[in-house]
């Protein structure tokens, strides 16, 4: 008898399970999006599969958004709820971004932080 509990650092979320439809990757490109445009704005995530524990604030987890298995880093969150549904083993939460990285930060935080290039969203 036992549970399986994912420890996480990363809030890795597709468009589907809640990444913000306003952060797209190239009109950051061309005007870069600042961690003060989302100040007052709290964002939602739901049916991450298994049941996962993430940092607590005032620590943070990086910020991913996976497109089509392919990981692109946007930066940091705090995690201000997560809830599990024990029944379906998936979790949902909210979340409010801390920081927004450059698109240059974007090119090597993967490269720094997880460093499999099969996950990378700019190889």
């Amino acid at each position: 008898m036992g549970s399986t509990v994912t420890l996480n650092d990363t809030l890795r979320i597709s468009k589907e399970q809640g990444f913000p439809a306003e952060l797209d990757i190239v009109k950051h490109a061309v005007s870069p999006f600042k961690t003060e445009d989302f100040n007052d704005k709290i964002f939602s995530f739901k049916n991450k599969p298994t049941i996962r524990l993430y940092q607590a604030p005032p620590v943070r987890n990086f910020f991913v958004e996976d497109i089509g298995g392919k990981w692109l880093y946007w930066g940091l969150v705090h995690m201000l709820t997560v809830t599990h549904d024990m029944v379906n083993k998936t979790t949902s939460g909210t979340y409010k971004i801390i920081y927004i990285n450059t698109h240059d930060e974007m090119k090597t935080a993967h490269h720094l932080i997880d460093q499999n290039p099969n996950t990378n969203y700019f190889s």
